[in-house]
């Protein structure tokens, strides 16, 4: 198993490799993405699904119940609902999030992108998002997936953040550090 970028060294880090590695052995990466896709949105739309992924209070047969059932619900592939299964049995539904992160980063370098985390005040349009893509393919000299956030505090503009760099753009810091400067 390759460590790409210190992915591996995380709990969840273990468990994305293993995935990753099994959905590429099987030539499955593009068909596992999509189910994770829908357990993230899953987990994003339903109090009850962020629940049984994250509650310590389930116990681990009741959670792979629970997954079982949910499983032709949301349409999911088989080596991921196998995946799910071993989430629950091991009592780790709660690294599902940062499996899904992880397992991106692991899809993106394979395909030779780089992933920007990318937050904004407002959420951006297609244009926007295609701009920045172009903007930081020229910058990077790679292709570059976009993973958007959306948080109101930063009052405008973006923060993004390749790996372990991050471009702070936001009005939120440049109004923080005109105040430090003006203190003097």
């Amino acid at each position: 198993m390759e460590n790409s970028g210190g992915i591996q060294a995380s709990l969840a880090g273990r468990y994305a490799t293993a995935l990753f590695g099994l959905a590429r052995d099987e030539k499955q990466i593009d068909a596992v993405i999509r189910s994770l896709e829908k357990i993230e949105a899953a987990m994003n739309e339903s109090a009850d699904f962020r629940t049984l992924a994250t509650s310590p209070l389930i116990d681990r047969t009741d959670a792979g119940k629970a997954i079982r059932a949910l499983v032709p619900t949301l349409g999911i592939d088989a080596i991921t609902a196998k995946f799910l299964g071993v989430l629950a049995h091991n009592g780790r539904l709660s690294e599902l999030k940062a499996v899904i992160k992880a397992v991106r980063t692991l899809a993106a370098n394979a395909r030779g992108e780089t992933t920007a985390e990318v937050t904004s005040a407002y959420p951006l349009n297609d244009d926007q998002v295609a701009r920045l893509k172009t903007n930081l393919k020229t910058r990077l000299g790679r292709d570059v997936t976009i993973e958007a956030k959306v948080e109101p505090q930063l009052l405008g503009g973006l923060i993004v953040r390749l790996g372990s760099r991050m471009i702070d753009a936001s009005i939120r810091t440049k109004l923080n550090n005109l105040a430090l400067a003006m203190k003097g």
